[in-house]
């Protein structure tokens, strides 16, 4: 196995992407926190706060080691509880103060389970996915011909199945509703070789700029009022409700003892729940819920 490589890469992802972020925003930048677990490993953690286009965003490196596998992380694989491991990904949050611009969520992840006297067993996870407040067809086809695209050298099948698993995963089942539009979603991935799957790894998160950022600069600059603001704020709390009840990644952090500022930076920094709210029929803000929170195939659409 190649983890320093895999480390090695991570590391220069998270610096790209914070880099054309800030560079995109104009008006802030990331700060930069070190942090160190007690029980193994660390991480870097970049937030950037108030920006001009970027309300919050949060791009997170950790490469964390501990003596027995969570249960959020053997869930899947009940063989593999007991043994330590170490896990390493970059994970980022983008919250936009537009409310025409989605917020986005992107990761990836390698988990190495290790037991005296056995071979490690390794996987590998991440995705992407894209939360409107106001949808836009062609922003959707977009975000799923990029993700497409990224898929493809590896099999005609990748992209279906991991955009059906990705609807899947992002799902509020106490809502009856899919958090967004979707993306990729895969995990307990390894049955690639170890260099096909870090090829994969590469692949899903190089194409999360491309996918993400024309978006951003074609809607950063719509006009929008105090409507629109408070049915952004509304529709975040769905995103709270979700990385808190459901989300593997937090609870995954929260369970291994991780720290807590940089697991929770997923969360906006603004948010409102309204009791029993209900959009006017055949508005933009029903609209979202009617037509774009429904599982649909966005390439059929290009």
């Amino acid at each position: 196995m190649q983890i320093e490589a895999v480390k090695t890469y991570l590391l220069a992802l998270q610096q790209t992407i914070c880099s054309t972020l800030a560079a995109e925003d104009g008006a802030a930048d990331f700060i930069v926190d070190e942090w160190q677990r007690e029980e193994g490993g660390g991480g870097r953690s970049r937030v950037l706060s108030e920006g001009a286009v970027f309300e919050k965003a949060g791009v997170n490196f950790s490469h964390v080691r501990g003596a027995n596998l969570p249960a959020s992380a053997s869930a899947a694989r009940p063989e593999l509880a007991g043994r330590s491991f170490q896990a390493m990904g970059v994970s980022l949050v983008i919250h936009p103060r537009n409310p025409y611009v989605p917020t986005s969520h992107a990761n990836v992840r390698l988990f190495v389970a290790e037991k005296p006297g056995s071979e490690p067993v390794w996987w590998f996870g991440g995705g992407y996915d894209l939360t409107p407040y106001y949808g836009n067809q062609q922003d959707c086809v977009h975000w799923h011909r990029t993700a497409s695209e990224a898929c493809e050298p590896f099999g005609k099948d990748v992209y279906p199945r991991y955009k059906a698993w990705c609807d899947e995963y992002f799902y509020l089942p106490h809502r009856k509703e899919a958090r967004g539009v979707g993306g990729l979603f895969y995990d307990d991935q390894n049955h690639w070789d170890f260099d096909t799957s870090f090829a994969f790894m590469r692949a899903v998160g190089d194409s999360f700029l491309p996918a993400y950022l024309p978006i951003v600069q074609r809607r950063r600059d719509s006009e929008y009022g105090d409507r629109e603001r408070q049915f952004q704020l509304y529709r975040r709390g769905r995103y709270v409700e979700f990385n808190l009840v459901f989300d593997r990644g937090t609870l995954f952090g929260l369970q291994s003892d991780g720290r807590t500022e940089a697991i929770l930076m997923s969360l906006p920094p603004l948010v409102r729940w309204q009791y029993d709210y209900r959009p006017e029929p055949g508005s933009p803000e029903a609209e979202l819920t009617d037509y774009y929170l429904q599982h649909r195939d966005w390439l059929q659409l290009s």
